[in-house]
């Protein structure tokens, strides 16, 4: 009998995690691909991705995982990898063939998720890719605006507005209520940002 409700759900995700281990298991030691073990092989690709498991990537990368498959909340190991901040796994997805027009269920680029949540490192890599920096999203913003909206005044996020700015981004690109780059700044409190926009020509 399968297990259903409540504890059916809790039996059920860690099978699907420990199906997704045996298959990385297999094949790492025998090299071996089955019939239908993409979906498993492409599971094990985003876990690894989600604990920045660097030699696990590479490995299912070269054994044929596809960097751009999608889980069901829309996140591909791409996607997972950059708003992890996980740059090295980043820079090998790229290298796998990352599409750079892939969005998550929010609408958002690959670059959104490291620009709010502080990423330095990833953010310097993804720029200087042929990503849409201007891309705005579900909740109408670009990756400059989720940058200020959602990321603290630190070093870090002052560092990621001036990449952003650097890399080409609008820095008179509004949300949708027509507050720009700069008034959202002003608003926060953040100076540096603030001085950083006018210097680039915000108004």
């Amino acid at each position: 009998m399968k297990p259903t409700g409540r504890n059916g759900l809790t039996m059920a995700l860690p099978m699907r995690r420990i199906r997704a281990w045996l298959f990385v298991v297999a094949a790492l030691l025998c090299g071996l691909p089955a019939a239908g073990a993409d979906r498993d092989m492409d599971v094990a690709l985003r876990m690894a991705a989600e604990r920045n498991d660097a030699a696990a990537f590479q490995a299912l990368l070269a054994r044929g995982a596809d960097v751009n498959a999608r889980d069901a909340q829309q996140d591909s190991a791409f996607l997972i990898a950059a708003r992890n901040g996980h740059a090295a796994l980043v820079q090998a997805a790229l290298a796998a063939g990352a599409d750079l027009k892939s969005l998550n269920r929010y609408g958002s680029t690959a670059l959104m998720g490291p620009a709010y949540r502080g990423h330095v490192d990833t953010v310097r890599v993804l720029p200087g890719t042929a990503m849409d920096v201007h891309h705005v999203n579900h909740l109408g913003w670009t990756a400059l605006l989720e940058a200020i909206v959602l990321g603290s005044d630190s070093p870090a996020h002052r560092e990621i507005v001036r990449l952003l700015v650097a890399g080409g981004s609008d820095v008179n690109a509004r949300d949708r209520e027509g507050v720009s780059a700069l008034q959202h700044a002003r608003r926060r409190g953040q100076a540096d940002v603030v001085r950083m926009l006018q210097a680039a020509g915000a108004r």
